[in-house]
């Protein structure tokens, strides 16, 4: 078999040799002595012309050919005449692996929405818009593995079954090998009885992998977890997935404003390894969706991040006489529009807000000394809010115990936990960063359901 070249290595250096591609046929134009095959392999935007000539042996079975048909290619790269590519391929051999029916070919030479493909999402990826996505996709993972690789901090796999509820919102996934088929086994007191299921008690889909590493960053220093989450929640929105990712790194030995650090830092080796490597990918989605695309993205990667309080960004708004459809109080959660108002207007530029309420955060989250406001922080973005979550850890063994006491969270379901700060208790901080929100952002997707391969939200696990 031929060694494949791939669309993205080709470059003049090749001019005049003998290559061999492979990918699916986009379009296809036949004359009296030519086939004008236009072939992508996934590798890139563009496509490349191939010119089959009449001459060709099997041209009968080439001329036959119809979109979305997957050849091989073996031919001579030569500069291309026409305007717009700068390569083309003079074919010398081609063979069909597989064809595709032509008038069934769901993505025909025309306009699709992203409705429609959605429906399609196995094919969908074959589509310009979705190449681009999910390129980009790709270099966000590898970015997020280099930054941390390069800092010294240790990947870790935590568990995808759990028995415990991160955030506390209740809304989680149940995992049962009981039959559902069955009336489920009651206990005395009336509720299901899972002495006879797989685990002997009831386990979910994690909604975090927080708590876990941070029993790793409680021996290890530096590390980070990097995997699928779920939440139960109905929400079926445009910003709302069942399952997604997360990127969730724990640091020993940090406080808050070191945290803060590590999150600009972080989002800006993001955003600029996809402004570096995917100049072809963004032209298109800025073109297609989002005309100030890439201008936002060097906007974010040149701006300082600037740090506010809660409480500061509360009397902000309340001052700003905007007409905001939601009321701006402390001790309330802020909206989306409120956060926008703060990057977009009174800022210009990419806000940490930090110090929250104590009695709108998670129990983990460590108390400040003016006992109403803890030690979080969210990152807000220009035009879609907050984009990462995260705070100093309670390190405190007693305020801890205190907390959940409070919040009437089992203290025996985090034995485990609290050991953390029985036995060597550091301060510890950490921040979690919806993947999916991230490539959504630099890709100018409206809809998280266009940036991850499969989605799964209320209602729909098809695929």
């Amino acid at each position: 078999m031929s060694q494949r070249t791939r669309l993205a290595a080709l470059s003049s250096a090749l001019v005049g040799q003998e290559i061999c591609l492979r990918g699916w046929l986009r379009t296809v134009r036949n004359s009296k002595k030519f086939s004008f095959l236009n072939l992508n392999d996934g590798s890139t935007q563009s496509g490349i012309q191939i010119i089959a000539d009449a001459e060709l042996p099997d041209y009968e079975e080439i001329a036959k050919l119809t979109t979305g048909s997957a050849v091989e290619v073996i031919g001579q790269l030569v500069e291309s005449p026409g305007k717009g590519q700068a390569f083309e391929v003079q074919a010398q051999q081609i063979r069909i692996y597989g064809r595709s029916p032509g008038e069934d070919y769901p993505l025909q030479k025309k306009g699709h929405t992203l409705e429609f493909l959605r429906e399609i999402a196995h094919l969908r990826l074959r589509t310009n818009t979705f190449g681009a996505v999910f390129r980009i996709r790709n270099t966000l993972a590898d970015a997020v593995h280099r930054f941390f690789q390069e800092r010294g901090f240790l990947y870790i796999h935590t568990p995808i079954i759990t028995a415990s509820d991160t955030e506390g919102a209740g809304a989680l996934f149940q995992v049962t090998t009981l039959s559902l088929d069955q009336r489920l086994p009651l206990t005395a007191q009336g509720k299901p009885d899972y002495s006879a299921d797989f685990f002997g008690r009831p386990v979910f889909l994690t909604v975090s992998g927080q708590l876990n590493v941070e029993a790793f960053a409680c021996s290890f220093g530096d590390v980070y977890t990097f995997g699928p989450t779920f939440r139960a929640e109905n929400s079926n929105t445009s910003r709302h997935l069942a399952e997604f990712w997360m990127i969730e790194p724990e640091v020993a030995f940090c406080e808050l404003s070191d945290l803060v650090q590590l999150a600009a830092d972080f989002l800006k080796f993001l955003l600029s390894s996809c402004l570096e490597r995917h100049s072809e990918d963004l032209a298109f989605l800025q073109k297609m969706y989002d005309p100030e695309l890439c201008a936002t993205l060097k906007h974010i990667v040149s701006s300082e991040f600037q740090t506010v309080s809660y409480t500061e960004a509360v009397d902000i708004l309340q001052q700003s006489e905007q007409p905001f459809e939601f009321a701006v109080e402390w001790g309330a959660d802020l909206q989306s529009e409120h956060e926008r108002y703060l990057t977009e207007q009174h800022y210009g530029c990419p806000v940490v807000l930090i110090d929250y309420p104590r009695d709108i955060k998670s129990f983990y989250m460590k108390q400040n000394p003016d006992d109403r406001t803890v030690a979080a922080m969210d990152v807000l973005f220009p035009r879609i809010g907050e984009i990462i979550g995260g705070s100093q850890r309670e390190d405190n063994l007693e305020q801890l115990q205190k907390r959940l006491r409070e919040l009437d969270l089992p203290e025996e379901e985090y034995g485990w936990y609290l050991d953390l700060r029985r036995y060597g208790s550091v301060p510890h901080s950490g921040f979690g960063l919806g993947f999916e929100r991230i490539v959504q952002f630099v890709t100018g997707m409206k809809n998280i359901r266009d940036v991850i391969p499969f989605p799964r939200v209320p209602g729909h696990a098809d695929f």
